[in-house]
């Protein structure tokens, strides 16, 4: 999500035991990189744009995925987020395939529904056989759905095959639900040693992330049960021995958004956007640790509730030099190998950062890259809010494979009509641009 720091307060609480383990991450020299100082690549192709408004049906892409076809790699998907306009389905050639609606929210003014983030799940067996799922965040409801991938079904791929029955992840009842603070960030992991498949979502405004494990149903629905939930810090302690919390709108704490597994290894990379990226078991046992801050991350700031903006304070230098909040986009991109990269949207500065999946490097950064425009007509991407990638190859258009970067302020825009879209960039000019 794009949330202009304009819409925060600043919330001093209790450091807790977690916010002690981000104390082992140095402060490292301040300084802002430019965004014109990192190598650019440039997109193929592009989506039809999205309109946030009622004419344009309040669509605002968010989030995607890419479903390989193995069978005709060239026919591959992808699916992504559109918020209150549901879900999307594009070929290669990012044409519209399917539109999903979200199902409306029940509450005292029957408000749409919103689907936030979506992954993907290969292989579950369900009774009917196994199958590859896209799993939606739907914040309208605070639920997870999930969507049967069948490339050559008559009314387009995805069919719906969640169970009625599935219950709220963080919700205790409708009213709660009703005030939003519902699943948000998601992503999914298959266990190797047990086979089991599992969903990690977090909650909007707080710092929650739960771990939710997906069950087939005997009628060949798909629902889930909570394992457990960890919460990140929202407080920590700085260098001077002051206490921190970024700056917030009332009773808003910092929340995590993006998020991705290294199946190699189990491990969960979740971008808590005002602070860092942070790494920690994917089934949520352990300590977390972050391994890299944003740059305002120890910048002082007040809310005032007038204006409903944060006037920023004297940076006192605490902050990390290679991304700017808000973090989100969290993907992996897998080599041949087993090395390869985690990737990481940097909205404050529209960049990405690569950092090195290795743990016993401390998953050093490797490098960045912008997505540029390539003309008046297929421009960039900023204020990138979710990021795909899949390293195979894709058929004749995408032989190196598939790069897909949301764009947070398509152009050429439509006057005052907010505009969002996804870029379809050659995963081969990202490596190259790494590479340099």
């Amino acid at each position: 999500m794009t949330r202009p720091t304009t819409a925060r307060s600043l919330l001093l609480v209790m450091t807790t035991a977690l916010a002690a383990a981000a104390l082992a991450v140095p402060a490292q020299a301040h300084h802002r990189s430019s965004e014109s100082s990192l190598p650019a690549v440039t997109p193929r192709a592009e989506t039809p744009v999205l309109h946030d408004d009622d004419e344009g049906g309040n669509s605002d892409a968010d989030d995607p995925a890419i479903w390989r076809n193995a069978a005709a790699p060239g026919r591959s998907l992808v699916i992504a987020t559109a918020k209150e306009g549901g879900l999307r389905v594009y070929d290669l050639d990012a044409r519209p395939v399917q539109s999903i609606a979200a199902p409306p929210a029940v509450g005292e003014d029957d408000a749409p529904g919103r689907f936030n983030n979506v992954d993907l799940v290969h292989g579950l067996r369900l009774s009917s056989g196994r199958a590859d799922l896209a799993v939606t965040s739907d914040r309208g409801h605070d639920r997870l759905r999930f969507y049967r991938v069948d490339r050559d079904r008559v009314g387009g791929p995805l069919t719906d095959v969640t169970d009625a029955a599935a219950p709220p992840v963080f919700s205790r009842d409708q009213a709660e639900i009703n005030d939003q603070r519902t699943a948000y960030g998601l992503a999914t992991w298959t266990d190797p040693a047990s086979g089991k498949s599992f969903a990690l979502v977090s909650r909007r405004e707080r710092t929650s992330i739960t771990l939710l494990e997906i069950l087939p149903t005997a009628t060949g629905t798909v629902t889930y049960r909570t394992v457990r939930t960890l919460d990140l810090p929202s407080s920590f302690r700085l260098p001077d021995g002051t206490s921190w919390s970024p700056c917030a709108e009332p009773d808003e704490l910092p929340q995590v958004e993006g998020m991705v597994v290294d199946p190699a290894n189990g491990t969960l990379y979740a971008g808590q956007e005002d602070i860092g990226i942070w790494r920690l078991r994917a089934d949520l046992t352990g300590t977390p640790k972050l391994i890299d801050k944003v740059r305002e991350y120890g910048v002082p700031g007040v809310y005032d509730e007038e204006t409903e903006e944060c006037t920023p304070g004297a940076d006192p230098g605490y902050g990390g030099t290679k991304i700017s909040a808000d973090v989100e986009g969290l993907t992996l991109l897998t080599e041949s190998d087993g090395d390869g990269y985690l990737l990481a949207s940097s909205q404050g500065d529209n960049t990405f950062a690569a950092y090195d999946r290795e743990l016993e490097d401390a998953n050093e950064y490797e490098g960045g890259f912008r997505v540029a425009p390539v003309n008046s007509t297929l421009d960039g991407s900023e204020e990138c809010d979710g990021a795909a990638v899949l390293n195979a190859p894709l058929g004749d258009r995408y032989p190196n494979g598939l790069l897909v970067v949301q764009d947070g302020h398509d152009s050429p825009g439509d006057g005052n009509r907010p505009a969002t879209n996804f870029k379809f960039v050659d995963l081969g000019t990202v490596m190259d641009a790494l590479d340099d």
